[in-house]
């Protein structure tokens, strides 16, 4: 079974107190960030972030060294990692957010992808669909009744979005060679653009698509996201699908972030 911790939070989260769990790469970062939402939404991330993995690793949140380098160019930007020298990180971690959420998944099993949408920031559905979408997926997201639609291609973005962020290649994968299930059955990966040899991420030039496990959830019970894992070797695997764990062998446990930022520092 695959375990994956996700936890959630929002804006007003955000205090100046959090700030000292921070590096000073991140730091930086937070000054520069010029919208306060935005500053807000980076705060949180991180803070919760270094909150989850401190209590893994045993370890004050501030001392938890993480890495930003790109697979590609190696610029400090990408997927943020675990920096453990010499030895494999025993935890990998995926930042979402949308709107005024805020969400962290760590899992000690393999790659993990988080993504979350919020229904109330606007989108224009139609653009977006014929950028994202396969042939076979904009046809049948055209096929609903217009007021469908919009949370329909939300459910299918956010497996999306969690595959590649678990891939850890950002979107420099084809989104519309990518395709997902319908939103309405089970989730899960079904076809995916054959990996060329200068891979983004090499260390899953392997993988298959049945090494791939994706978990559907619901923020605030409106609000779709989805958790996807990506570990070699792990086969199709079977499992029952449960309130908090998804087709395959994948386990959510759920967490209030909300509580865990409230309660640093007291």
């Amino acid at each position: 079974m695959i375990s994956v911790q996700v936890a959630w939070a929002g804006l007003g989260d955000a205090r100046a107190d959090l700030l000292t769990l921070l590096d000073p790469v991140e730091r930086g970062r937070h000054e520069e960030t010029a919208a306060p939402a935005d500053r807000a939404r980076f705060l949180v991330g991180c803070a919760l972030s270094r909150l989850l993995l401190g209590e893994l690793l045993d370890l004050p949140p501030a001392d938890v060294q993480l890495r930003r380098v790109c697979p590609r160019c190696g610029g400090p930007h990408g997927k943020v990692r675990l920096d453990v020298p010499d030895a494999p990180a025993p935890y990998d971690f995926s930042v979402t957010h949308s709107g005024a959420l805020v969400g962290v998944a760590v899992s000690p099993d393999g790659a993990v992808g988080l993504d979350v949408e919020d229904v109330d920031v606007p989108l224009d559905v139609d653009a977006a669909a014929r950028t994202a979408l396969s042939g076979s997926e904009f046809a049948a997201l055209y096929a609903l009744p217009p007021a469908e639609r919009h949370p329909a291609f939300l459910r299918v973005w956010t497996r999306k979005e969690a595959v590649l962020k678990a891939l850890g290649v950002g979107l420099r994968l084809p989104l519309r060679g990518l395709e997902v299930s319908p939103p309405e059955a089970p989730p899960a990966l079904l076809t995916w653009p054959l990996a060329p040899a200068s891979h983004p991420a090499p260390h899953l030039t392997d993988l298959r698509l049945s090494d791939l496990r994706l978990a559907d959830l619901l923020v605030d019970g409106v609000h779709p996201a989805t958790v996807a894992t990506a570990v070699p070797g792990a086969g199709a695997g079977a499992g029952a699908r449960g309130a908090v764990s998804g087709p395959g062998g994948l386990r959510v446990v759920p967490r209030d972030g909300s509580a865990i930022l409230a309660a640093h520092g007291r």
